[in-house]
């Protein structure tokens, strides 16, 4: 703010094309909102949807214009602070800031998934690697400093990858916001759920925010304090009177999340679950019933808490992969099947550094497969079989 500070906001509704790549393809954007200063020069900049926690369940661009601004908070955070905020269709609009070189401003999103150091150390990794590949396949030579520079840093990406989920663990384990109320899912028998879902899942109240943690551990936050806080809770009746489920809804009666009543309210200790989300998230509780020929539930956060399949399942769980998706371990699995080659080429010549380079190749190769092994192993004998009565976790925590 003030004289060479924000003087407004553009919000660019329009999405952008999805990237494809090996693995899963990378969305595109739902639309970037601009802060500029008076002469429209760029000053930040965030995309809309990573502050409408809900987009993933959403069709894409289903929320647009001044309802994803309400949604997201940033309509009112704007009104408050004096901001105007303008709305455009095209990304060639003239109102639209270019992201130069000089000024591309400061982007306002959560981050990346992963940090700095990890992507700097694989970049490094990686050169040094495809460098030294290049070399001994080009000119044939199996200089033994060559082996071994290729094989360690064949070894660190590995080696980075299992320091990125101890570093990821410790960092979970220092976030511990206040807990009001833990509510755990009570699924009706017949449904077949997992040991992972009944562990996993939850409602959590926390002091100015209800979280959903969903089966693969993803949290989707909302307030429960200011102008585009959930509101309402509202039980909503099939035609005869039997509960479908619960919303949640937030202003102008949006619906933010869906809690459908099988998965989460029918089996035993539903009954004081659902009270105890009653009473502890501090919004209106109602009722409506479905009439006409509508279906229950629309697109929504939550509609589907059950995977359809253990596969699935194990998918949602599995640690985050990269931007670069399944080339990132392909590209390792190589890096280690290299290692394990040339040290083999050269260990008549020279046994200490054949060697060495086989013992980094292995290890690679370990580093690579035990955690993805370990993953599959505990779903498929425990996590991803159908959970008992007797071992179903405590329905609800209250903390203090």
């Amino acid at each position: 703010m003030g004289e060479n500070g924000i003087a407004r906001a553009v919000f660019v509704d329009a999405g952008g094309d999805d990237m494809e790549r090996m693995g899963p393809t990378i969305p595109g954007s739902w639309g970037e909102v601009q802060l500029q200063d008076r002469d429209g020069a760029l000053i930040g900049w965030f995309d809309i949807e990573d502050w409408l926690p809900e987009s993933p369940a959403l069709v894409k661009r289903s929320v647009q214009g001044e309802q994803a601004l309400r949604r997201t908070g940033a309509a009112d955070l704007f009104r408050s602070a004096g901001v105007p905020v303008h709305i455009v269709r095209d990304r060639n609009d003239p109102r639209v800031a270019p992201r130069t070189r000089a000024g591309r401003g400061t982007a306002l999103g959560p981050g990346k998934s992963f940090p700095a150091w990890y992507w700097n150390t694989r970049a490094v990794a990686g050169g040094v690697w495809f460098a030294t590949i290049t070399v001994i396949i080009l000119s044939g030579s199996t200089a033994p400093w060559l082996v071994l520079l290729s094989a360690v840093a064949a070894l660190v990406a590995p080696t980075a990858r299992l320091a990125l989920r101890a570093w990821t663990r410790r960092r979970l384990k220092r976030c511990a916001p206040v807990v009001r109320e833990r509510v755990k899912p009570a699924p009706a028998d017949e449904l077949g759920a997992t040991v992972r879902f009944c562990r996993d899942t939850e409602l959590r109240v926390q002091d100015s925010d209800l979280v959903l943690r969903e089966l693969g551990g993803q949290e989707y936050w909302f307030p429960l304090t200011g102008p585009h806080a959930l509101t309402a809770l509202v039980l909503v009746r099939d035609r005869t009177g039997a509960p479908l489920g619960a919303e949640l809804r937030g202003p102008g009666d949006q619906v933010r999340v869906v809690l459908p009543w099988g998965p989460w309210f029918a089996g035993e200790g539903g009954t004081d679950g659902w009270s105890r989300l009653r009473r502890s998230a501090g919004l209106s509780v109602s009722e409506r019933s479905l009439t006409g020929k509508g279906t229950w539930p629309k697109p929504a956060l939550g509609s589907r808490p059950l995977p359809q399949s253990g596969r699935e399942a194990r998918a949602m769980s599995r640690f985050p992969g990269t931007v670069a998706g399944a080339s990132s371990t392909a590209v390792m699995a190589v890096g280690s099947f290299f290692s394990l080659t040339l040290g083999a080429r050269i260990e008549d010549s020279h046994p200490g550094a054949g060697g060495a380079a086989i013992l980094m190749g292995a290890l690679g190769a370990v580093l690579q497969a035990l955690p993805y092994g370990i993953h599959q192993l505990r779903s498929r004998l425990w996590l991803d079989r159908p959970v008992t009565p007797a071992g179903r976790q405590p329905l609800t925590e209250r903390t203090a």
